[in-house]
């Protein structure tokens, strides 16, 4: 049986790594055999890149970025996603492609096509099943990664980033989901956890269910 991809996406400060966890978690109890990953990040490989692409005391050129965003992927895709999605394994991941068109191209200000052939070439056109878009307003999703500061979590470049760039990456979201209705599910990240899981929830049963 072939596997299933869903992504989670939204700006920083929205609880889609919250909700990822809590997702999986209800999966494995259901009997689903669930891989968690992330981007940057999903494999040893992307691990080390991630220590460069995010430190705050690294001036990384946003050509280099893009770039750097797109050997994740591709190491992500090859190594990690495509072998499970394979062997019949659900696979959950803290971001994925939409993250470049929304924050390199949109938040960079990379034209579309520069964008698109980074994601394709990292992808071979790899795209996930479903994707949750978790919604959320920039002044709250900014108050809420300022107080995770404020709670000794260590800031990356990306968190330093101003509302502007935030306002940009959002809507480039949005517009995303609006282009793909079928793949994209957008998700009121400004609820209780518990109201947004049961959303989620509700969302991915349908899914799987078809």
């Amino acid at each position: 049986m072939k596997g299933k991809f869903l992504s989670f996406e939204g700006i920083d400060g929205c609880g889609k790594s919250t909700q990822l966890r809590l997702l999986a978690s209800d999966l494995r109890m259901r009997g689903f055999d669930v891989i968690t990953t992330r981007e940057p990040g999903g494999t040893p490989f992307g691990n080390r890149l991630r220590e460069v692409l995010l430190d705050v005391e690294e001036q990384v050129d946003p050509l280099a970025e893009l770039l750097v965003f797109a050997a994740d992927r591709a190491q992500h895709v090859r190594k990690q996603i495509r072998p499970a999605i394979e062997t019949g394994r659900i696979v959950l991941s803290d971001r994925y492609a939409d993250a470049t068109a929304a924050y390199q191209g949109e938040g960079r200000g990379f034209a579309k096509r520069t964008v698109n052939m980074a994601i394709q070439l990292a992808t071979s056109g790899l795209k996930p099943d479903l994707t949750l878009l978790f919604d959320l307003p920039v002044e709250i999703a900014l108050s809420r990664t300022k107080q995770r500061h404020d709670d000794g979590y260590k800031a990356d470049r990306l968190d330093i980033e101003d509302m502007g760039f935030y306002e940009r990456v959002r809507q480039a979201y949005l517009n995303i989901a609006t282009a793909e209705p079928e793949r994209i599910r957008i998700i009121d990240a400004n609820q209780a956890v518990e109201d947004i899981h049961a959303q989620m929830t509700k969302i991915v049963n349908e899914f799987l269910e078809r």
